[in-house]
């Protein structure tokens, strides 16, 4: 916590130098989240593999699993990471599903940018409230505020990377981050956070904590239709439907909110997150964060029976990955498996 506090005020002295000149979050933050970044790597904190992280005294316990598909190289990819921002009780969980021809470094590079430029902006809002008393924040403005900034932060940064070719190809992003008994929820694009809940009869419920954000739905279809792109299903495709420009079918994406595909973000597609908070209780035992390759085939409630019947945790988000390949190939025989890949974060010792 003591590093933590010293890199917050040496963040607030950097935010307000000369004559009250406010610094960007770049120019501020950045280093300090870098920073912050290679510590955790170097203590073991950080998850970017399939596999189990559990940090030592945290109840929090992490398992991670991805499975390619078969339409070629697996574009999904995650990252768990506690003790987020050098405090005790935070952690962070990020899942990102590519699609285009360089979907896999999109959602690559989405996933090592987004940790740090949240932290960077979180800071800096704390920073900020510091500095203006009368004014009174609560975390969850702070968090929403930091994330709204960051996902434009990150879109901003990926349209200006001439190394990555992002005009056809994106990524979505689901991530969290608990702090203490808080947790907040950013969503950009149809992956999907399931919570896993007990009921007042004692059974396991699952509460959906997210929106797939197709572009079927009323209000992503208007905002879309208002600038000018299309949205419609294939003949093939009856059911999936896509966004399109207004004159070509192309790019056909299946969901209205993504980073990247600058072919359409003229045409109404964004990267704003819908934000949300949840307060963990006694109840509250778990909760899924998931592809849309999983959702596809396998229920909210299917997972989190799936996953809580998994003896071994560190094998819950393989077990629910697995079981939705299953699913595919049982359910889909005509249709190409889809990346699937699954975080399981539980709230409680076992």
């Amino acid at each position: 916590m003591r590093h933590f506090s010293s890199l917050l005020n040496g963040l607030a002295k950097s935010l307000y130098g000369g004559k009250g000149r406010v610094a960007s979050p770049e120019e501020g933050g950045r280093e300090a989240g870098d920073a912050m970044v290679k510590e955790a790597k170097r203590n073991g904190m950080i998850l970017r593999s399939s596999g189990m992280l559990r940090a030592s005294g945290s109840k929090s316990f992490v398992s991670t699993f991805s499975q390619r598909g078969e339409k070629g190289v697996n574009q999904d990819c995650f990252i768990a990471w506690e003790e987020f921002g050098c405090q005790e009780d935070m952690i962070f969980c990020g899942i990102f599903d590519g699609h285009g021809q360089w979907g896999h470094f999109v959602s690559k590079r989405v996933r090592d940018s987004f940790p740090p430029s949240l932290l960077c902006n979180w800071q800096e809002a704390l920073a900020l409230a510091s500095l203006l008393p009368d004014k009174k924040l609560c975390q969850f403005d702070i968090w929403k505020q930091s994330y709204i900034r960051t996902c434009a932060a990150v879109d901003r940064e990926l349209s200006e990377n001439r190394s990555l070719d992002a005009f056809h190809s994106g990524t979505t992003a689901l991530t969290i981050v608990k702090q203490g008994e808080q947790m907040f929820i950013a969503n950009v694009g149809d992956s999907r956070a399931v919570l896993a809940t007990t009921s007042d009869e004692g059974d396991l419920v699952p509460v959906q904590l997210t929106i797939d954000f197709k572009p079927n739905l009323p209000q992503e279809a208007e905002r879309i239709n208002q600038c000018k792109g299309r949205v419609f299903c294939l003949r093939d495709e009856p059911g999936v439907h896509r966004v399109w420009l207004p004159n070509e079918e192309t790019p056909g994406l299946a969901m209205s909110r993504a980073f990247g595909d600058y072919c359409i973000k003229d045409y109404g597609l964004i990267s704003v997150p819908e934000v949300t908070q949840k307060n963990i209780n006694d109840r509250d035992q778990f909760i899924v964060l998931a592809t849309d390759g999983v959702w596809d085939v396998i229920s909210n409630q299917e997972a989190i029976q799936i996953v809580a019947s998994t003896k071994e945790r560190a094998k819950a988000a393989k077990q629910l990955v697995k079981c939705a390949v299953r699913a595919w190939k049982k359910k889909r025989r005509c249709i190409a498996v889809d990346d699937c890949s699954a975080i399981c974060l539980f709230f409680h010792s076992s």
